[in-house]
């Protein structure tokens, strides 16, 4: 079935008229994904294309870049004016009444928000009622191929090998002084040694420095690691190639006896962790916020909700660590999205004692085509001592 096809089914399925594709300078990555338009391609001009839920598609473009959707079915329009473009959209959109487009009431999940407001105000001028394309957008730009998922899968593993070499490296060179400087120069060697590539360097925070999620390591006057720190790193990187997808994960150690403290919190996130993943595991149909709440009732328990200040977790695409699918989220959104066959996610809870520290643990999980669940990257079941 190509896409065209099931596009309709889908709209079928949730009794919607059609879906309305629109860009303007690549504002909606998302549609030229789904149209697979290159990246290389200028694109400078309003465009839509039109799928309805029965019938042929219809295509509006700009006289100056009227190829933009040539390789896709349908009747081609051609404007130039505005009063030219809003005729045409008026004509498409006569007699239906429920239109799916890039859009998110209330910006309730930013992530599939890519149509402006005022599009959105000229299309409903026509009395059409929009919803959102979310529901089964996901499956045409977050759903890996059987390629992209091996790769992640190796990108995962490589990484927690990193990590665990890494933690070796830092009890080696504790006497002779290291920073979290150092740690991440050391982590950025590896990934170029192991043919991998990143957006950006790791996250090696000690201390109270492990308890800012978004803590970044200063390039110069970094923390010293000493006897007795606690040390998170947080690592993503993939393979180099066109097939490839990031692994994204988090450990923590301490250099030397973890306190009665460390292990609480540590295993206060680590059940945490296990719920959520234990959940995928047992539902054949499960959404994004569900995961959410499994996780984030267990550290509620324990009495550190207000410590847990971010979402579970993330969807990670063939395009994005931080994809556009549905995410581990009853918090900073209320993803109601399920979690489809052939995609990928990380599950990381974590909880922040500011001016202490800071533990968060975060595994990538795949969900394979027979809906088996497949942890990559490792868990990490115990608080290691680096010196032990």
């Amino acid at each position: 079935m190509n896409k065209i096809d099931r596009v309709q089914t889908y709209l079928q399925e949730q009794q919607i008229d059609g879906w309305l594709l629109y860009d303007f300078h690549k504002n909606n990555d998302l549609a030229h994904r789904f149209l697979d338009i290159p990246s290389n391609v200028m694109a400078t001009r309003r465009f839509l294309y039109w799928i309805p839920a029965e019938g042929a598609p219809i295509k509006i473009v700009h006289a100056i870049e009227d190829q933009m959707l040539d390789k896709w079915p349908g009747e081609k329009r051609m404007y130039s004016s505005w009063q030219s473009l809003e005729k045409e959209i008026q004509s498409v959109l006569k007699g239906f009444k429920r239109v799916a487009m890039e859009y998110s009431p209330k910006n309730a999940i930013p992530y599939v928000s890519k149509v402006d407001a005022g599009t959105v105000d000229l299309v409903r001028s026509f009395g059409v009622e929009v919803v959102s394309s979310a529901d089964f957008l996901l499956y045409f730009t977050s759903v890996l191929t059987k390629g992209e998922m091996e790769s992640q899968k190796r990108a995962a593993a490589a990484l927690w090998m990193i990590v665990q070499d890494a933690w070796k490296m830092v009890a080696r060179e504790l006497k002779n002084g290291i920073t979290e400087r150092d740690v991440q120069k050391w982590i950025l060697a590896q990934f170029k040694e192991k043919g991998l590539e990143t957006d950006s360097g790791p996250i090696v925070g000690v201390n109270e420095h492990s308890a800012d999620p978004h803590f970044m390591t200063p390039e110069n006057g970094s923390s010293s690691i000493q006897e007795g720190d606690f040390l998170l790193i947080d690592l993503w990187a993939r393979e180099i190639g066109e097939a490839a997808v990031y692994g994204d994960i988090t450990r923590v150690a301490v250099v030397g006896k973890p306190s009665s403290r460390h292990q609480e919190i540590f295993q206060i996130v680590r059940n945490a962790q296990k719920a959520g993943i234990a959940l995928v595991r047992s539902k054949k149909s499960v959404q994004g916020w569900e995961v959410d709440e499994a996780v984030r009732s267990v550290i509620a328990a324990a009495g550190y909700e207000k410590y847990f200040i971010h979402r579970t977790g993330h969807n990670i695409d063939a395009a994005h660590m931080h994809g556009s699918g549905t995410h581990m989220d009853n918090l900073e959104s209320h993803d109601v999205r399920p979690l489809v066959p052939m995609t990928c996610f990380s599950v990381e809870p974590g909880i922040y004692l500011p001016g202490e520290f800071g533990v968060r643990l975060e595994s990538d999980v795949q969900i394979h085509e027979d809906g088996g669940v497949e942890v990559t990257g490792g868990e990490q079941d115990l608080l290691p001592n680096l010196l032990g």
